[in-house]
């Protein structure tokens, strides 16, 4: 999955949130997603209740190489660089269950956190990212008591597996030689929780606050290097850096989303967001092999910093069974300024969602959404000691020109 949130965590996992652009993610509570957004609306719900949704999302993100990027690099562009040629798939599935009135036990299974990176062979930042794979995997069995008429709480444990993989191109100083490769490839387990808070007010009203706390993805091993020339090869292993162990460990942010739900009449309901997270614990680091850093190590630090999100949407309820959805929200970006890492080629977003929701029975629904994420235009400035003749990466230097993304989700809820 590519990021496009404020940062990699997606509101987009086959729910009807696509096309509410997430607006009342804490508060909406209307089918068994909810175990996932915010445990505590499961209180809305009767009996038991499973959703099950899927997606596929479009992504147009390619490099345009600038003036400034070193000519012996080449021209290629790398291609669409999220998914398989700009395509990912997407869901999960979410069950709700009812112990009492007022007990509620739920259950997700979903990926929210994460990109895809995959760009052509030959293209001139080769050297800084040419694979790169990072995931994260939920598993939220979840809890929620009603107190009063009024509020409900809720939690959950959220055990996430994770997956990075890292690869670039070694340049092997060689003229006329072809590139070796640089691999890092690991997988981890953390571990988090999730609170949820929802207080009704009226029976129409009510607000909803989630904090979902942080998740540490602990990736280490050797990294493996193929295609080495005998001078750089000779160079890694007098810095002891052929043999070392690498830790890559990576943060996923805790979150805090804060939503509302009104329903003014028999047919509209508006709610909205506003949210924050926090970027600047994340970690994550660009491997490569540099000889003009005289290379002391394999990875490079990148700054990132928090981020704020807010939404805004609404439903309507048409004449039938069909229910209309739409919103809008804008994210902050994790990346300072317009430049961004061509490991990371995204930063804030805005989003615009549209969905249908068919009540086909009183125990059964489905729905249909889509929404167009807009990442604008991206920088990119990196930057190396030496040419690539005399073993640097090289200067690389361009943008990914109007970024955007498009989500189609289609998913159905079930009382059993």
């Amino acid at each position: 999955m590519p990021a496009a949130a404020g940062g990699l965590l997606l509101y987009e996992f086959g729910t009807a949130e696509v096309g509410l652009a997430a607006a009342g993610y804490a508060a909406r509570a209307q089918d068994a997603s909810t175990a996932f957004t915010n445990p505590a609306g499961m209180t809305r719900l009767d009996g038991t209740q499973v959703l099950a949704g899927g997606q596929l999302m479009r992504l147009n993100t390619r490099f345009s190489v600038g003036e400034g990027t070193t000519p012996a690099l080449g021209s290629g562009d790398g291609g669409r660089v999220f998914g398989s040629n700009g395509v990912v798939p997407g869901g999960g599935v979410f069950v709700t269950h009812s112990v009492s009135s007022d007990l509620k036990l739920g259950f997700a299974a979903t990926g929210n956190f994460g990109s895809i990176l995959d760009y052509d062979t030959s293209w001139v930042g080769r050297y800084r990212a040419q694979e790169a794979t990072l995931l994260g995997v939920s598993f939220v069995p979840s809890v929620a008591y009603r107190l009063n008429e009024h509020l409900s709480l809720g939690a959950g444990i959220n055990v996430m597996y994770g997956v990075m993989n890292q690869k670039v191109a070694v340049n092997n100083i060689v003229p006329g030689a072809a590139d070796g490769s640089f691999e890092f490839d690991d997988t981890a387990w953390g571990m988090g929780g999730n609170l949820g808070l929802l207080y009704a007010w009226s029976p129409t009203s009510r607000v909803g606050v989630t904090w979902t706390s942080e998740v540490k993805l602990d990736f280490k091993t050797q990294p493996q290097f193929s295609g080495l020339g005998p001078v750089l090869s000779t160079l890694l292993r007098s810095r002891g850096l052929l043999d070392a162990q690498l830790n890559a460990g990576v943060r996923v942010p805790q979150q805090v989303m804060a939503s509302g739900y009104t329903q003014i009449d028999e047919r509209w309901a508006v709610m909205g967001n506003v949210g924050w997270q926090q970027w600047s614990r994340f970690g994550e680091v660009e491997i490569g092999v540099d000889i003009g850093n005289n290379p002391a190590g394999l990875t490079t630090a990148i700054p990132f910093k928090d981020t704020w999100h807010v939404a805004a949407g609404a439903q309507y309820q048409l004449s039938g069974p069909w229910k209309l959805n739409f919103g809008m929200a804008y994210d902050s970006g994790f990346q300072s300024g317009s430049r961004v890492t061509p490991l990371l080629p995204l930063n804030s977003a805005w989003r615009f969602g549209l969905g249908g929701e068919q009540q086909l029975s009183p125990t059964t629904k489905w729905g249909i959404a889509g929404s167009v994420i807009y990442g604008g235009t991206l920088n990119v400035e990196s930057t190396s000691a030496l040419p690539p003749a005399l073993g640097g990466r090289g200067n690389l230097v361009g943008e990914y020109r109007n970024t955007a993304a498009v989500t189609l989700s289609v998913y159905g809820n079930w009382a059993l």
